[in-house]
């Protein structure tokens, strides 16, 4: 597998075993970081925001950091309540469906998988995101 030298190898580990246990998913570099898509949707995108850079990330997840951030999918009511909830939560302005999250080292890898399963779901084909269960919100 890749490894990205921007990336914590530990976090990238952690979010592919979710990840690639998806119907079909697959991993790539990204123009920054590492992201997972299902066909051509990216549902997962993790990457470092270090000295203010890339500007768009530091400012919707407001650090300069160095911070290791991941973006996914959300929608309903838990996207309301995510995009609002705060640290380590935060709203990107480029997709009005797509939740920030920071990865320090308190983070709840189950949350993360749930999270990161839901955003799948959320862009697989119907069929593809039924072999996964159903969407909870």
């Amino acid at each position: 597998m890749t490894e990205y030298t921007d990336v914590p190898p530990e976090i990238v580990a952690e979010l592919r075993s979710v990840c690639l246990g998806l119907p079909e998913a697959y991993e790539e570099q990204a123009w920054v970081g590492a992201r997972w898509r299902i066909r051509k949707r990216t549902f997962a995108h993790v990457l470092v925001v270090d000295s203010g850079w890339p500007p768009a990330y530091a400012r919707a997840a407001g650090t300069n950091g160095p911070t290791t951030v991941m973006t996914f999918r959300s929608s309903g009511p838990d996207l309301d309540a995510l995009r609002t909830a705060g640290d380590p939560f935060f709203a990107p302005m480029w997709r009005a469906d797509e939740v920030g999250m920071v990865l320090d080292a308190g983070v709840d890898w189950e949350e993360v998988a749930e999270l990161l399963t839901e955003s799948y779901r959320l862009l697989a084909p119907k069929k593809l995101g039924g072999l996964v269960g159903p969407l909870t919100s």
